[in-house]
């Protein structure tokens, strides 16, 4: 069953991908559509679990219980769409958003650019969601609170704080702690998301000062919290280090390691003028940037905080050495656009088998 999925879904990405004359991102709504349609049918979540081959390795982190190591990384299901679908598509988690305290449209069109060849994504969709209040009403639906949302889905969700494009930088502190009061009742973890290249300034709220004014608010809101910080694969080892002396002063639960790449490192020849355009590169190209962050913080950290490993994990090798680099948790993104539902399934049991 797992192999028909496998070849079922190379068949249906020829179509998928020429959806909206090839447009990226009109497909992305079209699967999206579809998937929420999953969310509502018992039986559609059941065949596909059946199909898919859903893997089961329970651990515990951040004082959560993960059906197995291999998440949905933050930017697939902006607005907590299809929540159902997720855990019958093999994951163990999700983490949705990134979402702003502000609704926003986002960047001008076009703004997701696909590089099969080089088995990447660039994208510069600007934080588009419908704010944070409608997320709150939409994780309502699932349960009164966090703990309440985890049963009924079985799974933990995690949300991906960003800032409002709007939002000046000096309010910046303000406009994250008002999309965390009306989210801290209804998340499993909150990640700080302070190292996306699409919104203007953002990364520089990655500086020890703002870092630590941003964490200290957020733990002050949210004192119960698991909160982990998102950090940018092009940061140098002095500023990572920066971020874990904030990180280990303001008991952040864990490192989320990384985020897309400004560089462009890795393209395949014939995708070289698609490095031209302006936006963070996930995927292939980023495996062993991410590798290498994870290590290095894996190194300084010794084990004292977590860290969730994200970036170019396409390939049962992929995740074994990101698990050896020092990831506790692993989350994909672009290989779900690339190979479907049987690269969660081929990661997770890597991860759970060792091999």
């Amino acid at each position: 069953m797992a192999d028909l999925a496998s070849y079922g879904y190379r068949i249906a990405r020829r179509g998928l991908f020429r959806i909206g004359g090839g447009d990226p991102e009109r497909a992305h709504r079209w699967t999206m559509a579809q998937l929420q349609r999953m969310d509502k049918y018992r039986w559609m979540q059941s065949l596909s679990r059946k199909v898919v081959g859903v893997v089961e390795d329970p651990v515990r982190l951040f004082g959560l219980d993960f059906p197995n190591r291999i998440g949905l990384a933050a930017g697939m299901a902006k607005n907590g769409e299809a929540l159902r679908a997720w855990p019958a598509l093999g994951f163990g988690h999700a983490e949705i958003g990134t979402v702003t305290w502000k609704a926003q449209p986002g960047n001008d069109l076009p703004r997701l650019f696909r590089l099969p060849v080089s088995g990447g994504l660039i994208n510069r969709m600007g934080f588009n969601n419908h704010g944070a209040r409608a997320l709150a009403a939409r994780l309502r639906k699932y349960g009164e609170d966090a703990e309440a949302v985890r049963a009924n889905l079985g799974y933990p969700v995690g949300v991906s704080l960003g800032k409002s494009k709007l939002t000046p930088l000096d309010e910046a502190v303000a406009d994250y702690v008002n999309s965390m009061r009306v989210l801290r009742d209804l998340a499993s973890y909150v990640a700080v998301n302070v190292s996306s290249p699409n919104t203007p300034g953002l990364r520089s709220l990655q500086d020890k000062g703002f870092l630590t004014e941003l964490i200290a608010a957020l733990r002050a809101e949210a004192p119960a919290m698991p909160l982990l910080v998102k950090i940018a694969p092009d940061l140098t080892h002095g500023a990572i280090d920066d971020v874990l002396a904030v990180c280990r002063e303001h008991d952040v639960a864990g490192l989320i390691a990384t985020n897309t790449t400004i560089e462009r490192g890795g393209l395949a020849p014939s995708e070289q003028h698609l490095g031209a355009e302006v936006g963070g590169l996930s995927g292939a190209p980023l495996t062993v940037m991410a590798r290498d962050c994870v290590r290095y913080i894996a190194g300084e950290v010794g084990g004292e905080l977590p860290i969730i490993g994200v970036g170019g994990i396409g390939s049962a090798a992929d995740a074994l050495a990101m698990i050896d680099a020092g990831a506790d948790l692993l989350q994909i993104y672009s290989a779900l656009i690339y190979q479907g539902p049987s690269v969660v399934r081929n990661v997770a049991a890597a991860v759970r088998d060792g091999s």
